[in-house]
């Protein structure tokens, strides 16, 4: 059916898997550490958002998302780290139908850009969104000034369509 059963995959250097509440320390120290980093690529945060708690709601929230089959998030551990998350790449917005389509959105913690990682993460998540779910088309919806994130999809096989003006509120 539409569930998205997949929990985790392996590439060369990572582990991606889905995260429950129960994680929630290890997304709170993410965010916390990438704080200033990710400010200027995401929605304004309040302080709420950085609390254990908030997260364990949102990470329940996602589930409850991913067991409708409406998005998948796999966070990214390094696999001599497996408690210590460096990002998460998510498919969201699935849409069945004749669309078969998705939204692709990642993030990466500031000391490990330019490895590489976000590159083999999205490779690797894209196949699974095509072959596993048969998924026909994966859009990523990336800040023109963002170049690093531009290089990231390139790199990983997608191509660019044109510019949507005014179109995320960050």
């Amino acid at each position: 059916g539409d569930k998205l059963m997949r929990k985790s995959c392996e590439t060369e250097r990572l582990v991606l898997r889905t995260l429950s509440g129960d994680d929630a320390e290890i997304v709170r120290t993410y965010f916390e550490r990438n704080r200033a980093f990710l400010e200027p690529w995401e929605p304004e945060r309040n302080e709420a958002f950085y609390l254990l708690e908030y997260q364990r709601e949102l990470l329940e929230a996602e589930q409850a998302e991913m067991d409708a089959g409406r998005m998948l998030r796999f966070w990214i551990f390094k696999k001599d780290e497996p408690n210590r998350t460096i990002g998460s790449i998510s498919f969201g917005s699935i849409v069945r139908g004749c669309f078969m389509s998705c939204f692709l959105g990642y993030r990466l913690d500031e000391r490990e850009t330019g490895k590489g990682y976000m590159t083999e993460a999205v490779r690797k998540g894209v196949e699974v969104m095509f072959g596993e779910y048969g998924l026909h088309r994966i859009e990523a919806n990336i800040i023109p000034r963002n170049a690093v994130s531009l290089r990231v999809v390139e790199k990983a096989g997608f191509s660019p369509e044109g510019i949507a003006r005014s179109y995320l509120k960050i």
